[in-house]
């Protein structure tokens, strides 16, 4: 017979797997010289905890491989659309950086774009793209990648443009009614689309605004490159790719999918088709541009450049390149030293893309959801959440338990939309039941917002959730490189709580009217 596990047991399979992960994954160097941590790639050290989480279910609380496995497989179905996205994603990548879509793109935004204002620039182009297609992945390796080959254009740092155009995908994808999620919470909840994108604004808006602010006064200490290092940047461009105004189509394309509230995989399909139509245009064989949907592109000429280390060199390279290189150009008036480093770094940016490029990916979401999937069916999360929903007594302590619930379940469950489901499962019992000094209940829009402004927005920030997982390799740069300059994901927890403690933008329940007039009590009104 199955044993239920006492709340005791579950925080100590939490824990236990959580160290399993973070010794694994970690490698720090201590003072001594000794490290801690094997700085293990995240898929082994899930492994190892997913078979200890198992080996607790099945010796201590009897549960049946077949129920294990059924658990494993059902967490694993959950994300099947995400995963067939991540492999279309990769060919799009490929695809887009062949026919030189990536390559225009970064061109012309060296051309407009300042130090100055590049970082708030990153966060308003994210947030638009974000808004239009409803998918911050999509968004992420599309204008993201360009937006990253911008910055080291201009002498950035990559992890803070990274952290904006993360923020700035995150504040659309959560806000969009085109996004999966924005439609996902509202239906766990038992709550209305529109009146959940409407209850939102009240957290995110105003954490967007202090994103913004920040993004304004980190340019003013943003200290760019010099025009010769841009100029070089463009013609090595142009010497590998194609550049033109009609490399603008198949982004394009996407857009307008997006504005027919055309699905996302039908869209990226279309993007995909786009390039594909361009490259052969642009004299490919129909053999190269298929080839790059599986292995991704690789330069034909960046490498070259990259092992120009001498002037010499550097002139050999340059001068059978013609027009890309002219005489007199900003572009050779730097050392040879600089045009190696710009090569290999431009070399870096664009060997990328295509299915291949995925597989990484996909093995450690597999992995990730098998230990969710075993951390569900044993029960483990919901012990712990009982065991909170008993010492809640607040508003406010109830909006925290669902904030910190989504959290948790990014971080063991590593999926996001398992971070909206099983917390919006549990506390929808409670949302339903609970009636407080007032007399009357939480609105379900104050449950399905928790659970975006938690469980959506901090999955990114979880290097082994699979949304971490797949922006930190679109983008190139690590989870935890990035995670500080993600403002508007770690602050709109953080935002949400205050708000709700300071009695603002609190919505309750009325029976006697119609949902779409709820108004909003300040918590402190009503007496606890």
């Amino acid at each position: 017979m199955c044993r239920r596990p006492g709340l005791l047991l579950s925080i100590f399979v939490l824990c236990i797997s959580a160290l399993i992960v973070t010794f694994g994954v970690v490698d720090i160097e201590l003072e001594s010289g000794s490290h801690f941590g094997l700085g293990l790639p995240a898929q082994v050290p899930l492994l190892f905890a997913t078979i200890f989480a198992a080996l607790v279910g099945a010796l201590y609380l009897k549960r049946s491989w077949k129920e294990l496995e059924n658990g494993m497989a059902g967490a694993i179905q959950v994300s099947i659309q995400a995963i067939v996205i991540l492999i279309l994603v990769g060919c799009l990548v490929g695809s887009w950086i062949q026919s030189g879509v990536v390559a225009t793109m970064i061109y012309y935004g060296l051309e407009v774009m300042t130090p100055r204002y590049f970082y708030l620039a990153t966060l308003i182009i994210s947030v638009v793209v974000a808004l239009a297609t409803g998918c911050c992945w999509t968004t992420s390796s599309t204008v993201g990648v360009a937006l990253i080959g911008i910055s080291a254009g201009l002498g950035l740092p990559l992890p803070i443009t990274a952290g904006f155009v993360i923020s700035g995908a995150y504040f659309g994808d959560k806000i969009s009614p085109l996004s999966d999620t924005t439609n996902l919470a509202p239906a766990v909840s038992g709550s209305e689309l529109f009146e959940h994108v409407r209850a939102m604004m009240w957290t995110t808006v105003p954490t967007l605004l202090i994103t913004a602010i920040i993004a304004f006064m980190m340019g003013d200490s943003a200290q760019g490159s010099d025009g010769g290092r841009i100029a070089l940047i463009q013609s090595m461009m142009r010497a590998e790719f194609n550049i033109s105004l009609w490399a603008f189509i198949p982004p394009m394309i996407i857009l307008v999918m997006a504005a027919l509230k055309i699905p996302a995989i039908p869209g990226i399909v279309a993007g995909i088709a786009g390039s594909l139509v361009l490259s052969l245009v642009r004299g490919s064989t129909a053999g190269e541009a298929m080839t790059v949907l599986f292995s991704g592109y690789v330069p034909q000429h960046l490498g070259a450049f990259s092992e120009a280390a001498t002037p010499e060199a550097m002139s050999a390279i340059t001068a059978s390149f013609g027009q890309a290189f002219t005489a007199g150009s900003p572009a050779l008036s730097v050392s040879s030293d600089v045009f190696a480093k710009v090569g290999g770094l431009l070399t870096q940016l664009f060997t990328r893309g295509g299915m291949t490029s995925m597989l990484e990916t996909v093995c450690l979401i597999v992995v990730a959801l098998s230990l969710g999937g075993i951390m569900e069916v044993c029960g483990f999360l919901d012990v712990i959440l009982d065991a909170l929903m008993r010492h809640v007594k607040s508003v406010t302590g109830m909006i925290a338990s669902v904030l910190a619930s989504a959290f948790m379940a990014n971080v063991f469950l590593s999926e996001q939309y398992l971070s909206i489901i099983v917390p919006g499962r549990m506390f929808k019992r409670a949302f339903d039941e609970r009636t407080w000094s007032n007399g009357k209940k939480l609105h379900p829009v104050m449950l399905s917002r928790s659970l975006e402004d938690s469980g959506t927005m901090t999955s990114v920030l979880v290097p082994w959730n699979t949304c971490g997982v797949y922006v930190s390799s679109v983008l190139g740069v690590a989870t935890l490189d990035y995670l500080p300059y993600c403002f508007m994901n770690w602050l709109n927890p953080l935002v949400a709580l205050a708000l709700t403690a300071l009695g603002l933008a609190v919505v309750w329940k009325d029976d006697k009217e119609d949902s779409s007039e709820n108004i909003f009590i300040p918590e402190g009104a009503i007496p606890e």
